[in-house]
């Protein structure tokens, strides 16, 4: 049996306080945005999967575009997906705006970053 696409989820998350130009928390609001309006009920109702065993063992592809591919935690970012079997691409996308620089709140550059997400859920058939 091979693993079938689902369902792909496509979100945005931005970080208007870009410390250090660390795009983690952008794609952690990019991952629950993605995720955040989907009820999954083709997963027992079509395709049978039944109780929290068997959604561990679903694959969830999380596809990020970031400003700096390089400035982001993936440990922390993958926190973000409750359930399956995870993965994760990070290409340099996204985008970068300019704000404004407040140090009392401790930034350390006035970009705004934008980040996308596009998550692959697939199942075994």
């Amino acid at each position: 049996m091979n693993d079938k696409r689902f369902i792909i989820e496509i979100g945005f998350g931005v970080d208007q306080h870009g410390h250090n130009n660390d795009c983690t928390n952008a794609s952690i609001k990019a991952i629950k945005n993605a995720i955040s309006n989907n009820c999954l009920t083709g997963l027992s109702e079509i395709c049978g999967i039944d109780g929290p065993e068997e959604l561990l063992k679903m694959k969830v592809h999380i596809k990020l575009g970031v400003p700096f591919p390089n400035n982001i935690s993936k440990a922390k970012v993958l926190k973000a997906v409750p359930f399956g079997v995870k993965s994760l691409e990070v290409v340099k996308g996204g985008l970068l705006a300019e704000g404004i620089m407040i140090k009392e709140l401790g930034d350390t550059s006035s970009n705004i970053i934008i980040c996308n997400a596009a998550i692959t859920v697939s199942i075994k058939l």
